[in-house]
Parts: structure tokens; C-alpha cells; sequence
């Protein structure tokens, strides 16, 4: 399995893995939420099968293993989250198709993944235009799944478009813009867990829907 990483700081790790074939098994000290973007095949998670396709995400405890046992051209979108949080369970696993719609700031919607104590994962849909100015209290990393915009920081701007990938610590005031005229996607992984919806406006005031 060959790996692309895309971004470190210390809270986490994102990169893109590739296989075209099974995998050895893999554990280790990280949390671990997955997401596979393109491709398809099948894995072991803590001993259990599970069939991966594009919108499949997964959660793997610290320490429980997981291998691809067959792949076609796939690839997934790991987050290792360093130094995690004690754990319930040893994974779940979720469907993008099957995870309930939330309402976040500036008509934007999201759908939460796989469930983890110490982040959390989830898919965001951005209506074309610009979001206002904003930060949040998390630490979170941004993968680019659909669509073309901008990320504006400090009257500086920086272009998206599918597989780029974003690290915006905590506080840090932010926007993100989406040229349109289709819906942007993103892929967010953040930590502590909480919701999607919550921003706050730079003067501190908490962002409305």
C-alpha cells in the first residue's frame, strides 16, 4: 500500500493511501477514521469484513488492526488522530448515503461519519458563494472531495479545488468560498469531537444559521 501524506501537525496526520492488492495488517498508537474516496474492495477491521466504495468511512481504535484484503484502484483518506482519547469499541463503520443531514452557518449542510471519541469525521456541502468570516474553538483538517473556491485568512486567499487539503488550528478566523455554480464537498476531521455547526464569528459571537 503505497502512502501520500498530505498534511502533519500534532494533532494529526492526513494522507491518501493506494492499493491495488491486499494489504499487511496494520495497528498502532493512533486513532485512526477513514474515508474511501475512489475505487473499491474489501478489509478486515478488528475481525470483522468489511466492503469498501466510495463514501465508506470507518473508525479504528489505537491498537486494533485492520488490512485490505482486495482492492481495485482504491483510495482512502486516513487521519491518524495522535494521542486519542480512551476508546469505547474497537471501529464502526458508516455510509455516507445512510448518515442524517445537519443544518451548519451560511445555508451549509454536513453529514457525521464514523463515530470517535476523540474527533470527529465528517462530509460538509457548500452552497456556491462566501461564507463570513469566522473561527473555531477545534483544530481541523480539510480534504476537498468536489468543487472549486477559495480559502480567505487575513486578506490572503488561496485557490481550491478537488484533493487539496487545508489544516485550520483552533481560532484561527477563516472563509471559505465556493465559486459555484455546483455544491463544493469537503471532507473535515476535527478535534475535540463535537459539531459541524459550531463557528463563531471573530468578535467572539457565536454564528447563526
Amino acid at each position: 500500500m503505497r502512502k501520500e501524506i498530505l498534511v502533519t501537525c500534532p494533532e494529526f496526520e492526513q494522507r491518501v493511501l493506494h492499493s491495488d492488492g491486499a494489504s499487511g495488517e496494520r495497528a498502532g498508537p493512533d486513532d485512526e477514521l477513514l474515508y474511501v474516496l475512489r475505487g473499491s474492495g474489501s478489509a478486515t477491521v478488528a475481525g470483522e469484513p468489511v466492503e469498501l466504495a466510495p463514501g465508506t468511512a470507518a473508525y479504528v481504535a489505537a491498537g486494533s488492526p485492520w488490512c485490505v484484503d482486495d482492492a481495485d484502484g482504491l483510495e482512502l483518506l486516513s487521519v491518524l488522530v495522535h494521542d486519542p482519547l480512551p476508546a469505547d469499541g474497537t471501529h464502526a463503520v458508516a455510509s455516507l448515503e445512510e448518515a442524517d443531514a445537519g443544518r451548519a452557518t451560511a445555508g451549509r449542510m454536513f453529514r457525521l461519519l464514523a463515530p470517535c471519541r476523540s474527533a470527529t469525521q465528517f462530509v460538509g456541502y457548500i452552497p456556491a458563494g462566501r461564507a463570513p468570516d469566522h473561527f473555531h474553538r477545534y483544530d481541523e483538517v480539510v480534504y476537498v472531495l468536489e468543487g472549486e473556491g477559495a480559502l480567505h485568512i487575513g486578506g490572503e486567499s488561496s485557490p481550491l479545488a478537488p484533493r487539496t487539503c487545508v489544516h485550520l488550528p483552533a481560532t484561527l478566523v477563516h472563509s471559505l468560498e465556493n465559486f459555484g455554480p455546483r455544491e463544493m464537498q469537503v471532507l473535515g476531521v476535527f478535534r475535540p469531537a463535537g459539531s459541524p455547526a459550531e463557528a463563531y464569528y471573530p468578535d467572539g459571537t457565536q454564528a447563526t444559521y
